[in-house]
């Protein structure tokens, strides 16, 4: 994803613009693309800024976003629930199929931490096999506002 260009850089092409000038003239006099140009008028046109858009998808959606207080309530209701039996249980009871990390990134977004349990270790060695570490979720911190 590019980034937008400065403020300053889209006053002066479009003041060019404002003041007669072609908009591919005003872009190749500032080294910006014509499209450039031809989109910074079009944009001043159609809301009167030349601000940039956001980018991006919006904040809320994706597919978790409906599930969101089952999740919780099954969060606060077993707090030690590990991120692949959350996403097993999910599968099981809503027909939703969500990798553990999404759920991860899902519960961090809404307040909530990982911590790992008293011993800190892996129960297992390390040539076998994967496991699921043991985790507690703590609940969101309230807001010091």
């Amino acid at each position: 994803m590019g980034r937008a260009h400065s403020g300053d850089l889209r006053e002066r092409v479009y003041g060019e613009i404002a003041d007669g000038g072609s908009r591919r003239g005003a872009a190749r006099r500032f080294g910006v693309s014509a499209s450039t140009g031809v989109r910074l008028a079009r944009r001043m046109a159609e809301t009167g800024s030349l601000e940039p858009a956001r980018q991006g998808r919006p904040p809320g959606g994706g597919k978790l976003a409906a599930h969101r207080d089952a999740l919780i309530g099954w969060v606060e209701a077993q707090g030690d629930i590990t991120m692949p039996e959350l996403a097993t249980r999910l599968a099981e009871e809503r027909q939703v199929i969500v990798h553990p990390a999404s759920l991860s990134r899902f519960l961090r977004a809404t307040g909530y931490t990982v911590k790992k349990n008293a011993a800190g270790e892996r129960s297992r060695t390390r040539g076998r096999g994967a496991g699921a570490p043991d985790v507690a979720i703590r609940s969101p911190t309230p807001d010091a506002s």
